[in-house]
């Protein structure tokens, strides 16, 4: 069977040896008749071009002759092969025959297509042009071979989150006894008025854990969005000849993908063309060797490898599912089970509270057992309800149960379970808001580990600079030719040649410019793309051209330690080879011994002549200009096959030398400035040279020009590479500007840093970056100019690349820590007031004044709208008017101490007093008083969240109105205990209040804020 009609209704294909052989052959001659046809179609458009092309007229004839040759081609075709030729659609292609082909490398499938070349008219594409691109073949594809997107494992559902929260032990304890109470209830009281006790507990029950599990289903729903977008990476293609930046989700099978280092390969391939195209396949064979991608021999790339060095292009051959990457990303749940450092605090400061409350509630449980079967506890009417043998098993079981139950729930309140949800909702919540931001966080402990920051390693190109360039100098020698906007560029033939070749070949960009459109269309990098519109508009290089009457022989791309790429090309035309390097101006100078003119003169280089040289790039670069410097050496053909693998790279020519000014970042100074007053120490970690370095530096405010010029502040790469260990230890503080560093560099840096004591955050772009971005406790990788290595060893990607939004990450870490810190005083205050008053009560007089109900009402205010209230605050800029949280800095800070201890003994003093003097003092029943208490406690929770908001600040209302959430929170609270008291009457054990007791209770609440204000008056050291 052919391998163009291998697509079976079962999947299933055998295949048979000698049938291959037989149907190969056949296959052969029709390609090579094929070939030739379409060989003669192109000599004859060619020729009709060049007529065309010509200024004279058209030949033109009045009439034409027919002659009908058909029988005479089917004749010779008979003799070759006696069926005649079909074209070929991809609609004949097994999918499955693809993907096993690449999947398991099996080069004896690529070479019955008729290798990749033939593959990709299979697949209906072009090498240069790529598939047509239209919207009806993208569809046609997707239908046939599938979308480039895999099988998520299905979300847990919300069933499932109620299912967890009921899976708590004290949960479980509330629901028996509320059933056993329920059962005694309807026993005792039948169904209309025995349902109460137990049927309020369930119902109460019922609302804490749906609360719970809505708010769980919303963050792991806020969280898939979050995986999704992370994984919706842009990938470079070629469609109808034109390069362009595409989703990932978009690539389609015949797509041509345009590869550079730091990429991840977007879909299973084969490799058309490229150089030294080298692969990291780790994640998916487990091998840390990099593999050498080769035409021949080893053509096959794997959808979601790495590229690691090289420049390349690929055919798609399979995408989605069709791939072993597909299969293996659709069996992994995407859900976050990430617990950070923040979290696995709390859970412990949860497990130790929980132990107190448990040790309460057991004291509490013995007493009111010991007073109930002593007959020291009275019913209603004022009876013993134990009566020894006299009272019925039914009414000790009922009253045992209810005991049980009040226990029970002292343990829920006191267990502050709201700490780990109010950190998620936190980390959910400035997640969102950090995309809107731009930035998106990878990992979550990243949003807390932040605003502990102490020092920023930041890039300079892209991330302090807004990363758009323009050639504002060029020097041809030791003549200026482009200068302060003033454009001479003439130069000789030879030269303008020689500049066409360095600029053209030794490039990773394209020009695309179609017949119609007026400006050309450039890809590449920042840089790349800069020198090529220069090229293109001022020294009219037509890109095309240039390659076609060169043949690239060897590429060395550009290296991060030697600051240069370089191009190994054989004229077409001469019988000449150029080596071509292009990098940093004062590095390939070092290897140019000679150079040419204005005049196209070629001079020797002497020292005073270098030294010139030396100067004018050093003018440059102090005017914040990134120096790069074209150079090149020829040799003669026969020395071909020795420069083959090897660039020369000394006795180099130079052509000239361009300064690109890339401007600061309008806020970057501003930015700067707010780092500095939050204590937070910026370093520059730069590629380009020193001057350039220290100009950026001091424009940028990283650099004070009256303090901070000295050598020890600014220094190269090379110059901390050579210190001892303790010499860096001794000056890695005192360094502000670190010059022509190589990613080693960098990670040297943060390492020296780390042990300092530092918490480290480092931004990255590049492959290289990788290690540095891994070490660091905070990863920054950028959004625009990053690789995807780069990104995948980061923690946040900053999305516009702009180093003012590594400062609001910066503010929203420490927003995360002051949030968690807010609810956390606000919780305890809660835990320990609901705690002394339930004990001393139970002690003291045999009664609980907060029944089950009410206490569950308590547990739900604090835990669940306590956490949105309080866990949801935006940042401000006060937040980076503090120092940095240290690592081991606790997180109960004597501060939060004076606060919770202050307004915990008001509120146990209030309700005792409550308790014990209520009914005397306001003149009410038991029923009223209790209702009193229960409603002065939850109001006092109420102001106190106001309290909450501001840790030392005493104006607790600053920013109130833009926090909507936390007001409409507040008001809903309240609505809900008006309900509670006024209304669900018989369900929370209480009776209406008039307006003079509800004035009482708010009166009551409200004095927290004066004894709050009070008592930050009161000086307490931070630590």
């Amino acid at each position: 069977m052919s391998a163009l009609r291998l697509r079976k209704p079962d999947d299933q294909v055998m295949f048979d040896q000698e049938q291959w052989s037989v149907i190969s052959k056949t296959h052969q001659r029709r390609w090579r008749k094929a070939f030739k046809a379409i060989c003669f179609t192109r000599v004859l458009v060619s020729l009709s071009k060049k007529v065309i092309d010509k200024n004279g007229p058209l030949l033109r004839t009045l009439s034409y002759v027919a002659i009908d040759m058909q029988p005479a081609v089917a004749a010779a075709a008979e003799e070759e092969d006696s069926s005649p030729v079909k074209s070929v659609s991809f609609h004949e292609v097994d999918p499955k025959i693809l993907s096993d082909m690449v999947r398991d490398k099996n080069i004896d499938y690529l070479n019955q297509f008729g290798g990749v070349n033939q593959l990709v008219l299979v697949l209906e594409s072009d090498v240069k042009h790529g598939i047509n691109g239209s919207d009806g073949d993208v569809i046609r594809r997707r239908n046939f071979f599938g979308a480039n997107k895999y099988q998520k494992p299905p979300p847990k559902s919300f069933l499932s989150f109620v299912i967890e929260a009921l899976k708590d032990t004290t949960i479980i304890i509330l629901l028996a006894c509320a059933v056993l109470s329920l059962v005694f209830g309807i026993k005792e009281d039948g169904w209309k008025d025995g349902w109460y006790d137990g049927g309020s507990i369930i119902v109460a029950v019922i609302l804490v854990v749906v609360v719970s599990a809505v708010s769980n289903f919303k963050q792991s729903k806020q969280f898939e969005k979050l995986s999704t977008k992370r994984s919706d990476i842009s990938v470079e293609v070629v469609r109808d000849g034109r390069r362009q930046p595409i989703s990932v989700f978009e690539i389609v099978v015949g797509d041509i993908v345009c590869l550079k280092i730091g990429d991840q390969i977007p879909a299973d391939g084969l490799f058309l063309e490229g150089h030294s195209l080298m692969v990291d396949e780790s994640s998916m064979t487990g091998e840390s060797d990099h593999v050498e991608i080769h035409e021949t021999i080893y053509p096959f790339l794997l959808s979601g490898t790495k590229v690691m060095d090289g420049i390349g292009v690929m055919l798609v051959t399979s995408v989605g599912m069709n791939t072993l990457w597909g299969e293996m990303m659709s069996s992994i749940n995407g859900g976050s089970n990430e617990e950070t450092p923040l979290q696995e605090r709390l859970i412990k400061l949860t497990s130790y509270i929980g132990k107190v409350g448990l040790a309460v509630a057991a004291i509490v449980l013995a007493v009111l057992l010991i007073r109930y079967f002593t007959g020291n506890t009275k019913d209603d009417r004022g009876n013993k309800e134990f009566n020894g043998s006299k009272t019925k098993s039914d009414d000790v079981l009922n009253a045992v149960v209810k005991i049980v139950a009040a226990a029970v729930t002292i343990i829920v309140v006191a267990i502050p379970e709201g700490l780990p949800l109010a950190v998620t909702l936190t980390l959910a919540f400035s997640m969102k808001r950090m995309m809107d931001d731009q930035a998106m966080v990878r990992k979550l402990s990243a949003c807390e580990t932040m605003g502990s920051a102490t020092t920023i390693c930041t890039d300079k190109t892209g991330t302090l600079t807004l990363n758009k360039m323009k050639v504002t100098e060029f020097w041809l020698g030791k003549e200026a030719l482009v200068k302060d906007d003033e454009i001479s560029l003439d130069m000789e033939g030879n030269v303008l040649k020689l500049l066409q070749q360095a600029i053209g070949l030794n490039t990773t960009g394209t020009i695309y410019k179609q017949h119609s459109a007026l400006e050309p269309e450039i890809s590449g990098s920042p840089t790349e793309k800069t020198i090529l519109c220069w090229a293109f508009f001022n020294l009219d290089m037509n890109i095309e051209e240039v390659k076609k009457n060169n043949k690239i022989i060897h590429v060395e791309i550009f290296n991060s330690v030697k600051k240069r790429s370089g191009v190994l090309v054989k004229s077409n035309s001469e019988n000449k080879i150029h080596t071509h390097w292009k990098g940093a101006a004062e590095m390939i100078l070092t290897s140019c011994s000679s150079y040419y003119n204005k005049a196209g003169m070629l001079k020797v280089m002497d020292a005073e002549e270098r030294q010139q040289l030396e100067t004018i790039i050093k003018n440059m670069a102090a005017k914040s200009l990134r120096c790069i410097a074209f150079a090149y050496k020829e040799k003669g053909e026969e020395s071909g096959q020795v420069l083959e693998n090897n660039l020369e790279e000394n006795g180099l020519t130079l052509l000239g030398i361009i300064g690109l000014k890339d401007p600061c970042r309008e806020g970057v100074r501003r930015a700067a400035e707010s780092c500095k007053a939050a204590g937070v120490n910026i370093k520059m970690i730069t590629g380009d040279n020193v001057h350039t370095a220290r100009a950026i530096a001091i424009e940028s405010g990283i650099l004070n020009p009256d303090g901070d010029l000295d050598n020890e502040a600014v220094l190269e790469g090379v110059e901390f590479r050579n210190y001892s260990p303790e010499e860096r230890m001794e000056k890695v503080n005192k360094i502000r500007v670190m010059a022509r560093s190589s990613p080693l560099d960098k990670l040297l840096m943060v390492q020296c840093l780390k042990q300092k004591g530092h918490v480290v955050a480092v931004t990255g772009d590049g492959t290289n970056d990788a290690p540095a971005l891994k070490e660091a406790d905070i990863g920054l990788s950028m959004g625009i100019q990053g690789t995807e290595v780069a990104k995948e060893s980061s923690d946040i990607v900053i999305l516009d690349d702009n180093f003012e939004s590594v400062v609001t990450v910066l503010k929203w870490g420490r927003c995360v820590y002051n949030n968690i810190q807010k609810f956390l005083q606000f919780q305890l205050t809660v835990n320990v007031a609901a705690l002394v008053i339930n004990f001393v009560a139970a002690v003291s007089s045999g009664k609980i004044p907060l029944t089950t109900i009410q206490l569950l009402w308590v547990n739900l205010i604090m835990d669940t709208l306590g956490a949105l209230a309080l866990a949801t605050e935006k940042p401000s800029n006060d937040l980076l008017a503090k120092r940095p949280v240290g690592r081991s800095e606790p997180l109960i800070t004597r501060i939060m101490c004076r606060n919770l201890i202050t307004q915990a003994l008001y509120q146990i003093t209030i309700l005792l007093v409550l308790q014990f003097k209520g009914r005397s003092i306001f003149g009410v029943d038991e029923k009223v008083n209790n209702t009193l208490i229960f409603n002065t406690f939850v109001l006092c929770q109420v102001f106190n969240e106001f309290n909450a908001r501001k840790l030392e600040k005493k104006n607790i209302f600053t920013g109130l109105l833009q926090n909507k959430l936390f007001l409409a929170i507040i008001g809903i609270t309240i609505v809900l205990q008006l309900i509670m008291v006024e209304i669900l009457k018989t369900f929370a054990n209480t009776v209406r209040l008039d307006w003079g007791q509800w004035g009482v209770c708010i009166g009551f609440a409200a004095l927290s804020w004066p004894i709050a204000w009070v008592v930050k008056c009161i000086p307490v050291h931070a630590s």
